[in-house]
């Protein structure tokens, strides 16, 4: 699954997934393990955080009249592996 939404470079933004709708598919619900996340297009990940069912990251920078993307790579409890990507267009806002 991809989300677009814009950023402008100068912001410091968070982002989260929700991932409790592809978790509750398990039987039992499955939670999150691990989460990590990866940014290109000079974005800098600056931190961030998960619960059993949403991955936040907080990013900042990225390089203007770009698509940058934000992976994020989750493992579950059940070793399971899934990925999502949110893709932002870097604009002046």
């Amino acid at each position: 699954m991809t989300f677009t939404t814009s950023k402008d470079p100068e912001s410091v933004i968070d982002y989260a997934i929700d991932w409790s709708a592809t978790l509750a598919q398990s039987d039992p619900d499955d939670t999150i393990a691990t989460s990590s996340w990866a940014a290109d297009n000079g974005l800098i990940v600056d931190s961030d955080s998960k619960t059993d069912t949403i991955a936040t990251v907080w990013v900042s920078a990225g390089n203007r009249g770009t698509i940058a993307s934000l992976v994020n790579t989750i493992t579950t409890t059940g070793g399971r592996t899934y990925q999502r990507t949110i893709h932002l267009t870097m604009t002046d806002k």
